[in-house]
């Protein structure tokens, strides 16, 4: 059997390098393209889990549109797929590079595999384009791999066949666990060269398309009002994206309480979630990562896709707007939000890998 892995993204990254090591790990040929979406941020995760990808895209180019990116993604995993002859790829989540590998997996007639399967906001301009792309997936894909029980139905509900749908939890809670099981070290030097254990400090990351702009800025006004008044830091690992670089910036200037850095390797992030007060961010894997980690998050978005993790007690779907932001920094800082995060992580128990290469040996 032969499997080939596509993804693009750090995130991606991050999530498929655990199935990756499963397969490897089960003798299993196995080759991973990456299209290198992110494509900086990506090689630092690479390196952290000592993966070499077999072919590399490079298709990022400055200025490109979404049209653009599918075309060229679609016309060059082709190539690689003409030539490989794939009994089975897996792709993951939400990405252009997702919905368009499934595309092309689909038209040279190669089963499809969709990690992190079921996810739904039921707005396809929020997340933009991400829910669509899972849409479009989940529409093409063979066999869909659930991190939860509600991603199954939200499937069951667009009349995927539920033979075809197994759960799994979320490869991201795998490759936290393997990093605090085989980097804890790495973990406490990063985290003792930054002086993290001495101070109290907020995390923040803010980066999804559909905030450029007016969202971002009226955030950071919000950050910005009260770590004056409060006088305690945020860091925040800023996007290499111009646009959110010019709208962050745009607010903050000069003040001193926001830090900004560069974005960080995989490691020096997750020492930061490990040590920092609480989280404030749009991403989406973030919010997985924080249930392991027992992390407060303020979500900086209109819906999430993870309404597990505001159940669960450890997220608040916040959005956007200035007072909002800042009236939800106040609250939690006062404990008016049930800060209890429960011992069962709704998102797994770290063996989804293991669970996804069981079912693809059995169905050989």
């Amino acid at each position: 059997m032969k499997i080939g892995i596509i993804f693009g993204t750090r995130p991606e990254a991050i999530k498929m390098a655990p199935l990756y090591k499963k397969l490897i790990e089960n003798n299993i040929d196995t080759k991973i393209i990456s299209t290198g979406q992110h494509k900086e941020m990506l090689d630092q995760v690479l390196n952290v889990f000592e993966i070499i990808p077999d072919y590399n895209l490079n298709i990022m180019k400055k200025g490109q549109s979404l049209c653009e990116l599918t075309s060229r993604l679609l016309n060059e995993l082709d190539k690689i797929l003409k030539k490989e002859r794939f009994d089975l790829i897996l792709v993951h989540g939400d990405t252009s590079t997702t919905m368009t590998a499934s595309l092309a997996g689909f038209y040279n007639k190669i089963p499809i595999g969709h990690v992190e399967a079921g996810l739904r906001t039921k707005d396809i301009y929020d997340p933009y384009p991400e829910e669509l792309n899972r849409r479009i997936t989940s529409n093409i894909a063979n066999y869909h791999f659930a991190p939860t029980e509600l991603a199954k139905q939200n499937l069951i509900k667009e009349n995927i066949p539920e033979k075809n749908i197994i759960i799994t939890g979320n490869t991201v809670i795998d490759s936290i666990k393997w990093i605090k099981e085989n980097k804890s070290e790495n973990i406490k030097m990063i985290q003792n060269n930054l002086n993290l254990k001495k101070q109290k400090y907020i995390l923040m990351t803010m980066h999804r398309r559909e905030n450029w702009g007016t969202p971002i800025e009226n955030v950071m006004k919000a950050v910005k009002k009260y770590t004056s008044e409060k006088n305690i830091k945020v860091i925040f690992p800023i996007h290499l994206n111009p646009i959110v670089r010019e709208n962050v910036k745009k607010i903050i200037k000069n003040d001193t309480n926001i830090i900004l850095t560069e974005p960080l390797e995989y490691l020096e992030f997750i020492s930061l979630m490990d040590g920092c007060h609480y989280i404030m961010t749009d991403s989406g894997g973030i919010q997985e990562e924080a249930q392991y980690l027992k992390k407060t998050i303020l979500i900086l978005r209109k819906t999430t896709e993870r309404p597990e993790a505001i159940k669960n007690g450890t997220a608040i779907l916040v959005g956007t707007e200035e007072d909002k932001v800042y009236n939800a920094m106040k609250e939690l800082e006062k404990n008016m939000y049930k800060n209890i995060i429960k011992d069962k992580n709704p998102f797994g128990d770290g063996f989804a890998s293991e669970k996804i290469v069981d079912f693809i040996l059995k169905s050989k």
